[in-house]
């Protein structure tokens, strides 16, 4: 049986505001960076740049949902998504 791939995203949160009800942050994964901004309020995830973003929202997306309260500006995370980046 062959193994799925999988890549190792990390995660660095730069800033929390929960007045703004914003997280906002960096994830790098194989070489590749974006910089997000997490709207939980609103459900939004802006992701920038655009090159690659399809590769990394949806998989970012869960990763917030499920641990945004539990993230701290300064920190690093990491998450596995089940492909090959």
């Amino acid at each position: 049986m062959s193994r799925l791939p999988q890549t190792t995203a990390h995660v660095q949160i730069t800033r929390r505001s929960w007045q703004e009800g914003a997280i906002e942050g960096e994830v790098n994964a194989n070489g590749w960076v974006w910089r997000f901004c997490w709207c939980f309020r609103a459900g939004e995830l802006k992701v920038e740049p655009s090159v690659g973003r399809a590769l990394i929202c949806e998989p970012l997306s869960r990763f917030l949902e499920k641990s945004d309260y539990l993230l701290e500006p300064g920190s690093n995370y990491s998450f596995v998504i089940r492909s090959s980046l």
